[in-house]
């Protein structure tokens, strides 16, 4: 197949959204026109978003085939189209039947809704990990069943036989050598990094009693915040910065691509405590700079980790999180063997290519 005209929608550019779809564009064979919202208001931009595309692009019918993230209304923009809208391909980066909330808050049974009409408008419905895509198909049933009649029991069948799963491309820049200590000063206590949202699914409490507990008995150490805020900073940051003080090298999203990288080689060990996590771009990037990576033993993280690496990578609980970090920090010794190595699999030299294939396939009416 020749090159195909691609249109890419996503109103949430930022973060895992934004490096996807810049990623795609970048590496794909087809032609990728990427059109964005800003990274806010996302309850907004679920309900909303549609109405901005919708006569923005001018000439859907222009295009031989559409792919959107699944903050934007498929069902609703099919219909502002009609038939000059082009067969569809969405990606689920997350969505909104298993998606936790927030302590004391229950949730908004609209937006499941929108995701499950969404992919009812797609010919093909991607996911970015087995995990994901088993969590959104064993909760659909009973999603569906607290409407209180006439429920559309049709729908899982139909949703399971559309969706496969395709890991998210990285953007993994060439080996270089290990930058342990900053500035090549290894005499610096070793660096704990953190680089995930800084959001109330990736539990910061956990992560910095961790680290607070580590502290406490002794262990020399440094910390590099480098995850990005889109709303309110959580209180967890904020106490944190004060108890640790000068011991934080970095506090707060780092823009600058080449900066960013910099810091993630310096690191010693990266660590999630996330309650919530489909694939984890961040953890892959952490990996692939040279970090030990202490992780949950649930979520996506057994299936982007090799298995072998399972026993030197993962862990139980927050006690054994604790242990596992002060054991990693005084250890002089460097991540797994072939760790990184093994995160080339994500790269989009190899996945752009099964990305490319769903395209063709799905504006072939395949």
């Amino acid at each position: 197949m020749g090159e195909l005209s691609v249109l890419f929608l996503e109103p949430y550019y930022g973060g895992s959204h934004r490096a996807f779809a810049d990623g795609l564009r970048e590496h794909s064979q087809h032609r990728v026109e990427l059109h964005t919202l800003p990274a806010r208001f996302w309850k907004w931009r679920m309900r909303g978003a549609a109405l901005h595309f919708a006569v923005q692009v001018s000439h859907p019918e222009r295009f031989d085939v559409l792919m959107v993230s699944s903050l934007l209304s498929l069902a609703d923009l099919r219909a502002l189209w009609g038939t000059r809208c082009p067969p569809a391909v969405v990606y689920f980066h997350e969505n909104q039947l298993s998606y936790p909330v927030p302590e004391g808050t229950r949730p908004d049974v609209h937006f499941g809704f929108t995701d499950i009409t969404t992919a009812l408008a797609a010919e093909r419905l991607l996911f970015n990990s087995e995990f994901h895509r088993s969590a959104f198909l064993k909760v659909l049933p009973s999603f569906l069943r607290q409407m209180p009649d006439y429920v559309p029991r049709w729908v899982p069948e139909l949703l399971a036989d559309r969706g496969r799963v395709l890991h998210p491309g990285c953007e993994l820049p060439p080996p270089a050598p290990s930058e342990a200590g900053s500035e090549g000063d290894a005499a610096l206590p070793p660096l704990i990094v953190w680089n995930h949202r800084w959001e109330f699914d990736k539990r910061p409490e956990a992560f910095f009693a961790a680290v607070r507990t580590v502290s406490d008995s002794g262990v020399p150490l440094r910390v590099a915040l480098l995850g990005e805020n889109f709303q309110v900073v959580p209180r967890a940051f904020e106490e944190a910065r004060a108890w640790l003080g000068d011991r934080i090298v970095r506090y707060g999203y780092v823009p600058d691509r080449e900066q960013y990288w910099r810091l993630l080689r310096a690191g010693r060990v990266a660590v999630s405590t996330a309650s919530q996590e489909n694939f984890g771009m961040a953890t892959v990037e952490a990996i692939w700079a040279g970090n030990h990576p202490l992780l949950p033993r649930r979520l996506a993280y057994p299936e982007v980790v090799p298995e072998r690496f399972h026993a030197a990578c993962l862990y139980d609980d927050d006690d054994e999180l604790a242990e596992r970090l002060a054991a990693t920090l005084l250890s002089p010794a460097a991540a797994p063997s072939g760790l990184a190595d093994a995160m080339q699999h994500y790269s989009w030299r190899v996945q752009a290519p099964a990305y490319d294939r769903v395209l063709e396939e799905v504006a072939a009416g395949g």
